[in-house]
């Protein structure tokens, strides 16, 4: 494909791209920004977006994404309860850094459960796009449990996931989000540099 192909395809996908997918990319982005921020308000926008991303990726045959969306549901009404909790000095959750063996089982559960989704997908769905699919779902799912636990390394898998993710959406026929996910990608990055800024000031 040349560059001149490029474009055209991605002027097509804007123009078939419906509403509400529009919608869910401006609360997605709005997510993203406010967990840049630490912001509570991270956790309802994203609730917005994620529900449109069931309905939307349950119509493009994204089976593992959809599943996804529904648990990064259940995970922000999780992470909203969790930011908000104070200890006994009644102070809120902190952010802060994974142990080695909290990396080690981060890891291993990102393993664990691309091979569990990847045999899903391949067995039991119509999926085109199986290992792929499962791949970034299985590094969400990891990030998504880090960023409610106000873990630093929460935005490490967000960034190697988007990576993954623009050109599979691309390929879908969702420019939009492809489009998302390239903004979620700097805004990754953004707000990696700005934990680790909060995490330093913190811990000396």
């Amino acid at each position: 494909m040349d560059l001149q192909q490029f474009f055209d395809l991605f002027q097509q996908n804007i123009i078939n791209s419906s509403w509400l997918e529009a919608v869910a990319v401006l609360f997605g982005l709005l997510s993203v920004w406010f967990a840049k921020k630490e912001n509570l308000l991270v956790y309802p926008t994203g609730i917005v977006s994620v529900l449109i991303y069931v309905y939307i990726c349950l119509s493009a045959g994204l089976y593992a994404d959809m599943g996804i969306n529904f648990f990064y549901f259940i995970m922000s009404v999780y992470g909203w309860y969790n930011w908000t909790r104070k200890d006994k000095t009644d102070h809120v959750i902190p952010i802060s850094a994974n142990t080695l063996k909290q990396n080690l089982l981060s890891l291993a559960g990102t393993v664990v459960f691309f091979l569990i989704l990847q045999y899903i997908l391949r067995n039991f769905t119509d999926s085109t796009v199986p290992y792929i699919d499962s791949t970034t779902t299985a590094i969400f799912i990891i990030g998504m449990w880090l960023m409610a636990l106000k873990k630093i390394e929460n935005w490490i898998y967000w960034i190697v996931g988007d990576i993954i993710s623009i050109p599979l959406y691309f390929y879908k026929g969702l420019a939009l989000t492809s489009f998302q996910f390239t903004i979620f990608l700097i805004l990754a990055i953004m707000g990696y540099i700005e934990w680790r800024k909060k995490l330093h000031e913190r811990t000396g």
